[in-house]
């Protein structure tokens, strides 16, 4: 079975999955924001960061707030999927983006690299605040933190490292 102490992919694919499978949604939202299949890559692309959020070092309420967006995040795009209306799932949706900020932040202030710290707090930062202005403001402002959240994943995928005493890989095949 899974042994919940060890690590099965490197930090650094971890980082990485999102990335890939949030740029199409990044670029779709630029060419056409209406896309039907982009709810449904957004979703896969919320349950990737669930592993991200496990891995990065950050206190457990930033852990919570990590958890508490993917879940808000999926909960929107199936919401959308469905037809739903959409004021309600995207009410949903900058509820989910608060949290967001608050993991990305804590997570990102705990960094050894400075890039990470600079453009997760200014990720984290932008996807909390449009929750408060989305009302006042349009969609457009919004788009910048996808490209923010881009190069944050890249970022975390260059200069995290897996923890000593952590293997990306099982070590041996007997039970712990």
């Amino acid at each position: 079975m899974l042994d919940p102490r060890r690590h099965y992919a490197s930090l650094r694919l971890v980082a990485l999955l999102p990335l890939v499978l949030f740029l199409p949604a990044v670029i779709a939202f630029f060419v056409d924001p209406d896309v039907a299949w982009g709810e449904y890559l957004g979703v896969f692309f919320h349950l990737s960061i669930l592993f991200l959020v496990s891995r990065l070092p950050a206190a457990p309420w930033a852990k919570a707030a990590g958890y508490g967006w993917v879940t808000l995040d999926v909960l929107a795009g199936i919401l959308m999927i469905n037809a739903v209306e959409y004021d309600t799932a995207w009410a949903v949706r900058l509820g989910g983006h608060v949290l967001a900020g608050v993991w990305i932040v804590a997570s990102s202030l705990v960094s050894h690299s400075w890039p990470v710290r600079v453009v997760g707090v200014l990720t984290g930062l932008w996807l909390a605040g449009y929750s408060f202005v989305g009302t006042v403001l349009a969609e457009e402002f919004l788009r910048p933190a996808g490209i923010l959240i881009l190069a944050w994943f890249a970022l975390l995928g260059i200069f995290h490292r897996d923890e000593p005493g952590h293997p990306a890989t099982p070590t041996s095949l007997s039970p712990a």
